[in-house]
């Protein structure tokens, strides 16, 4: 009867344990408190195990410098560079850049730049590279030319720019290469060319200057979010390339004293984008090229569909947006919108010459802003600076279908001169919605031109010259132009 009766009394605390089990499990709290156990002795248990099997002590992962964009990255101080402005790191840049030129079937690799000053002479990047410059990270040129290497001229110029023969490389340089992301956060790339604008001046050079990033005969290629100044020469200058995107950069030198400075000069090259800049330099903040006379016609590459968006520039002693003048090899669909230009020497300039040959087609302006600028728009066709004197005459560029909307400025100067000339006519010229305030009170000869064969479509301020016939907003014919080849441009502000 003992063993009856404490049975049942197990029975009975077996039933009101199982009941308090289901009691607590229907507490979102302990389940919660479960759940939360159970995921912390898994990871507790994965760590174990990994430290386990690669034998050795738990760390904390190293901090990087940005994030991850290829399967593998490597920091610059891994290969023993010392970012402190004066221990010269070419060896650690191209120990990093060799390393990463093995793994270009897995994906290709990064090398990290962190914070400091890292002094380097010119070093070449390879395919399947991208290049992450951190915040506060700065790769400076040497200001030794001893140290940048000379290279055999460009083949569309026939020898090097400034000097006869080779040319000096760029500080960092690329030819026939696949995939190359250059970015980070807002690092910066410094040429140091104070140098080499004193020497410049002085004729102390042997050899032209060096660009500051030139990459060629190279496609895929993504430069953003980064900071480029005081280059030597032309300061960022991708050269024969497809499919480049230029965005987010901010391009800088004096607005004096830095002789050609350009800030972004596309050479020949196909598919480009260029967005969201800010530029100020010694020279053109844009400038579309192709080839310099007799050799640019014979390179036969043009540079053609190129957009270009949402930039800032100021060029004091130049242009905000160029094309030319070296275009013998073409330069053709071309858009720029949404561009502002400030206190700079012109707005928008194409520049070309008897000689030079090619064509400027299918170019269109829209959304552009002027302020404080000398000369909103111009048009020169006697830009007479030739690679040499065995240049032809006779070839002839080709200037049409250019078209301009929505210009509108204020403290401009003079807003329009179009120099076309009885051997170089412009064709197939328009304008439509443009509005542009003057700096001073001027009664003639503030919209000029030429050689000029076009049309204007609704209203347009100021009052535009008689070579050009008169459209209503509708698209209707109404004044044929009666001057269509007289001459009645100034020089002296061209």
């Amino acid at each position: 009867m003992l063993e009856k009766h404490s049975s049942a009394g197990g029975k009975v605390q077996a039933c009101q344990c199982r009941r308090r089990v289901v009691a607590f499990f229907s507490s979102p709290k302990a389940l919660f408190l479960v759940l939360w156990t159970l995921v912390f002795a898994s990871v507790f248990w994965w760590r174990t195990s990994y430290v386990d099997e690669v034998g050795f002590s738990l760390q904390l992962p190293r901090v990087r410098t940005g994030p991850m964009f290829r399967p593998v990255a490597f920091n610059l101080t891994d290969f023993g560079a010392v970012g402190d402005g004066e221990t010269l790191n070419t060896d650690a840049f191209e120990s990093a850049v060799a390393e990463i030129a093995k793994l270009g079937e897995r994906g290709g690799g990064q090398l990290d730049v962190p914070a400091g000053l890292w002094l380097t002479a010119p070093f070449n990047l390879t395919s399947h590279m991208t290049l992450f410059l951190a915040e506060g990270a700065v790769i400076l040129g040497v200001e030794d030319e001893r140290y940048w290497p000379l290279l055999p001229p460009l083949p569309s110029y026939g020898y090097g720019r400034e000097h006869k023969g080779p040319r000096y490389g760029s500080l960092i340089h690329g030819q026939n290469l696949k995939d190359v992301v250059i970015t980070g956060h807002n690092g910066t790339i410094n040429g140091q060319g104070q140098t080499w604008w004193t020497k410049y001046r002085k004729k102390l050079l042997n050899h032209t200057r060096g660009p500051l990033l030139q990459l060629m005969w190279s496609r895929d290629i993504v430069i953003s979010n980064i900071t480029l100044r005081d280059s030597p020469f032309w300061t960022l200058h991708p050269y024969d390339c497809k499919n480049v995107t230029i965005s987010n950069l901010t391009i800088l030198a004096p607005v004096s004293g830095a002789p050609n400075t350009d800030g972004i000069d596309p050479d020949s090259c196909e598919d480009v984008v260029i967005e969201n800049c800010y530029i100020c330099t010694g020279d053109d903040g844009i400038a579309i090229k192709s080839g310099w006379d007799q050799y640019g016609i014979a390179y036969k590459r043009p540079s053609t569909n190129i957009l270009i968006r949402n930039v800032t520039v100021r060029s004091v002693v130049s242009a905000g947006v160029s094309i030319g003048s070296e275009m013998s090899g073409g330069v053709s669909n071309v858009t720029v919108e949404n561009l502002h230009v400030w206190e700079s020497k012109r707005g928008l300039r194409i520049k070309t010459a008897a000689g030079r040959g090619g064509y400027v087609r299918n170019i269109s302006y829209r959304n552009v802003t002027l302020n404080h600028v000398n000369i909103g728009i111009v048009i020169k066709t006697d830009y007479n600076e030739h690679a040499n004197d065995f240049f032809d005459p006779k070839a002839i560029p080709a200037l049409e279908s250019i078209h301009f909307n929505g210009i509108h400025g204020q403290n401009v100067d003079v807003p329009v001169r179009l120099n076309g000339s009885q051997e170089i006519p412009v064709r197939d010229i328009s304008f439509r919605d443009i509005s542009i305030g003057l700096s001073y009170r001027k009664k003639k000869k503030i919209f000029r031109c030429s050689f000029v064969q076009g049309r204007i479509i609704g209203t347009i301020f100021p009052a535009p010259c008689a070579n050009l016939d008169i459209y209503d907003g509708w698209g209707r014919l109404v004044k044929r132009s009666v001057l269509p080849n007289k001459r009645s441009i100034g020089y002296s502000f061209l």
